[in-house]
């Protein structure tokens, strides 16, 4: 009986043991947690001016984590000037159209600049085309000025595996782009009517901007063609070339910003939940496994009263 005693007590021991390990996790994951959720920028050392930085990366399928880095720059008092730091082969009509109207709408509060990674294509280049001044490297790839919609007919391969799909459809168009059959003629006319009216959006937007900057006919630019970042600065469809530290580097000498010269990248605060911490709490005690470390012990997972 005694032996019994002495196993549950050390049960005891090692439960509340184990539970002070937990709470001390615990407290540590939330001083951590809400230290890096304390600030909605990546601060810099500066708190002179600073010129912040806006990244587009990847492709532009949404406008809402940019459009909100657009806004926070805008708002810091310390920001006097944004890039808009472009690596993107470009991403839905949408979305492009809607950041390039906020960074026209900003730039007539603070200047807006545009600085093109590896890639500024398409919907990329729109975005680009909304800034005062684009600066690009000798090889960026830049350009590509059209809109396209690709579907697949995969009506022979259906018929091969004996596959008939069915579509019960309101409306004459509705299915348009089925990989089912192919296309009937009117549909493939509405279609690239639809993608030239787009097409001409795109090239309006872009002469809006860079108007009296553009060398030769913007038509003949914007026939989906690549340039170089050399090629499209001779093309006038970009100011200069250089990358994105030398463009900084020109925005501080002149506006005469105060301090030393720095690039403060713009990161939106994440959004932080006391249900985050119950699920990362939830995972360090997976990770733990106290059920096998009990039975290695060889002491039951619960304790019993005789």
């Amino acid at each position: 009986m005694s032996e019994s005693k002495n196993r549950t007590m050390l049960g005891i021991f090692l439960m509340i043991f184990i539970f002070f390990i937990i709470l001390m996790i615990f407290a540590f994951y939330t001083v951590s947690v809400f230290k890096s959720h304390s600030s909605g920028f990546e601060l810099s050392a500066n708190t002179e001016d600073t010129i912040g930085v806006v990244e587009v990366t990847g492709i532009v399928l949404d406008a809402k984590k940019t459009v909100e880095k657009l806004l926070l720059a805008e708002e810091d008092d310390k920001v006097q000037a944004i890039i808009v730091r472009i690596s993107s082969p470009g991403g839905a009509v949408g979305p492009c159209q809607e950041i390039y109207e906020e960074i026209i709408r900003i730039d007539k509060k603070k200047p807006v600049y545009a600085s093109f990674g590896s890639v500024a294509a398409s919907g990329g280049y729109y975005i680009g085309a909304a800034a005062r001044k684009i600066y690009a490297a000798a090889g960026t790839l830049t350009g590509s000025i059209g809109v396209i919609m690709q579907f697949y007919n995969l009506s022979k391969l259906f018929e091969y595996i004996k596959v008939s799909p069915e579509v019960i459809k309101a409306g004459k168009f509705k299915d348009i782009g089925q990989p089912s059959r192919s296309m009937t003629q009117e549909e493939r006319e509405l279609m690239t009517g639809m993608l030239a009216r787009v097409h001409k959006q795109f090239i309006k937007h872009i002469f809006k901007r860079r108007k009296g900057k553009i060398k030769g006919s913007m038509e003949d630019l914007a026939q989906g063609q690549i340039f170089s970042g050399e090629d499209a600065h001779k093309a006038g469809l970009i100011d200069e070339i250089g990358g994105l530290w030398t463009l900084g580097r020109k925005i501080h000498s002149e506006m005469k910003l105060k301090g030393k010269f720095t690039l403060k990248y713009i990161k939106k605060k994440k959004e932080f939940t006391i249900f985050d911490m119950l699920d990362k709490f939830e995972e360090v005690i997976t990770k733990l496994d106290f059920k096998s470390r009990f039975e290695s012990t060889g002491i039951p997972m619960y304790i019993y009263k005789n």
